[in-house]
């Protein structure tokens, strides 16, 4: 009879199949691309009918997947529709105010590492959990600043919580949905991030510069603690439950929902095997071994893509204001306009 590592050994075979792919030397592989690039030509199947074979539990994972990234969003954006107000508040120029943006991005690599393999190891619910916490108290933080130093500080950790949060919200919503929907449904996944800059565009022009607090309230208008509703006025005490509801919703509904089936099967095979740790490394090996060039290679292909996308969006409201001299409703429609278009886009 096998031994528990022995089925280990099937399992992770069968999980990372082997391809010749895998075999090859560089040069071989390198060789061998352009006669990949053909299209099969194969006719895609009807969306309509794909989406429709997704289960109830299936667009449960998904929603709260797509809501996660989108706040995820909102929140990055914050910054960069209040550059000028950040300026004049912390008396720096805007060059220096753009160094909260490019912190953020710098430690998202750093959140992605620790909160995937928190999510690989101990599940997806909890660094879920744990993720949208740290936005709560991030992003209320920097409504809070009083100093430049303060917010670069800030900004710094809310990097590393959005980092951690887009790879537990691709696998929250893809690894239980039928193959043949994952295409579809990443496009559809990935447009949160398009609707958050959307609402944050929104909420900014509802609220930055309309009240006696300038910038804040966006930052601000979710989260009221305690001590918040004696010190500003009745308006705070009702947007108050606003910026904050929905990491708190977000965090509510992963409690009650399960792990993933995919992910429960996995935890049903570390036991089965070594133990779930020496499992979970030995998994993290053969990835690594099998797959390293492919790995090389989307790290590349999402820098591209985080070079065109952040290149063009984090400062384009500020360009509008500066050199085209928009008003605040121009900005915001302008904006509104392109990520409807975005939408529209990447679905």
């Amino acid at each position: 009879m096998a031994s528990a590592n022995e089925k280990m050994g099937r399992h992770l075979d069968d999980d990372f199949m082997d391809h010749d792919d895998s075999k090859m030397t560089v040069k071989e592989y390198l060789s061998t691309r352009i006669s990949t690039l053909k299209p099969p030509m194969k006719r895609p199947p009807n969306p309509i009918k794909v989406l429709g074979s997704l289960s109830k539990m299936n667009w449960l994972m998904f929603l709260l997947a797509f809501l996660g990234w989108t706040w995820d969003a909102f929140d990055f954006f914050t910054v960069s529709l209040t550059v000028t107000d950040l300026a004049e508040e912390f008396g720096k120029s805007k060059a220096d105010i753009t160094w909260g943006i490019t912190l953020v991005l710098m430690l998202r690599s750093v959140g992605s590492i620790v909160f995937g393999l928190a999510a690989d190891r101990y599940g997806r619910k909890w660094p879920w959990v744990i993720n949208n916490l740290l936005f709560i108290i991030f992003e209320l933080a920097t409504g809070f600043c009083n100093t430049y130093e303060q917010f670069l500080g800030v900004r710094a950790c809310f990097g590393i919580a959005m980092g951690g949060l887009y790879g537990n919200a691709a696998a929250t919503a893809l690894e239980d949905v039928p193959p043949e929907a994952r295409g579809i449904i990443s496009g559809m996944l990935q447009q949160g991030y398009a609707f958050g800059y959307l609402l944050a565009v929104v909420f900014a022009r509802a609220l930055v510069n309309t009240t006696s607090h300038g910038w804040r309230p966006l930052f601000w208008f979710g989260y009221v603690l305690p001590h918040i509703i004696t010190t500003y006025s009745y308006f705070y005490v009702l947007m108050g439950s606003c910026r904050a509801c929905p990491p708190v919703l977000l965090i509510i509904g992963r409690l009650f929902l399960p792990e993933t089936e995919a992910y429960q099967r996995r935890m049903a095979m570390r036991q089965d095997g070594d133990g779930i740790e020496k499992t979970f490394f030995r998994e993290g090996k053969v990835a690594l071994k099998r797959y390293w060039l492919m790995l090389i290679y989307l790290v590349l292909l999402m820098s591209g893509f985080n070079f065109m996308s952040h290149g063009s969006q984090d400062l384009y409201p500020t360009m509008l204001q500066n050199q085209l001299q928009f008003s605040a409703n121009k900005v915001t429609v302008t904006q509104v306009i392109a990520n409807l278009g975005a939408i529209t886009g990447g679905t």
